[in-house]
């Protein structure tokens, strides 16, 4: 087994579908420049109300990236 070594950041993604996606857009946008995101982990939870609805999710992540 190789030994790993990681470097962790935090990101908050948002969307007006659900809070997995706003996880999977901010994973997806920090794939674009970073790479060999290994992990990720939910941090916190939040939304923005309007009209008494869910107008959007934020999700706040930290994700791991392995370092050369």
């Amino acid at each position: 087994m190789t030994n790993h070594v990681y470097k962790a950041l935090e990101l908050t993604g948002s969307s007006a579908t659900s809070s997995d996606d706003a996880v999977r857009v901010a994973i997806e946008k920090a794939a674009q420049s970073v790479r060999d995101i290994r992990w990720f982990e939910v941090l916190e939870t939040r939304g923005h109300v309007e009209g008494g609805k869910i107008a959007h999710w934020q999700v706040t992540v930290k994700v791991g990236f392995t370092v050369d």
